[in-house]
C-alpha cells in the first residue's frame, strides 16, 4: 500500500509542483496497475483510475515519522513533504 500511495504523492508533486495537499483530497492515479486495491477494497483494472485518500495519508505519515524507515522518509523528503 506504501507504493501506491507514494505513486498518488509523486503525481500530486509533479502536476502542482509541490506537496502541500489539502486533509481531504483524493488523488487519481491514472492508469493504475492491475491488482491495486482501489475505493471499498475491490480490484481496480488495469488502466482504471484509482482515488487515494492523499491528504489523509501524509496527514496519517506525519503523526507517524518517528517510526518510518530512513527510505521511506527520504522517498518524501525528495518530494518536499512538510513534517
Amino acid at each position: 500500500m506504501w507504493a501506491v500511495n507514494l505513486a498518488a504523492a509523486r503525481q500530486f508533486h509533479a502536476r502542482e509542483g509541490h506537496l502541500r495537499v489539502p486533509r481531504k483530497h483524493t488523488e487519481h492515479l491514472e492508469g493504475a496497475a492491475e491488482g491495486i486495491a482501489g475505493p471499498g477494497s475491490r480490484q481496480a483494472g488495469a488502466g482504471e483510475p484509482v482515488g487515494v485518500k492523499l491528504g489523509a495519508w501524509l496527514d496519517n505519515v506525519r503523526k507517524r515519522a518517528d517510526r518510518l524507515t530512513g527510505q521511506r522518509r527520504a522517498d518524501l523528503d525528495a518530494l518536499g513533504m512538510r513534517w
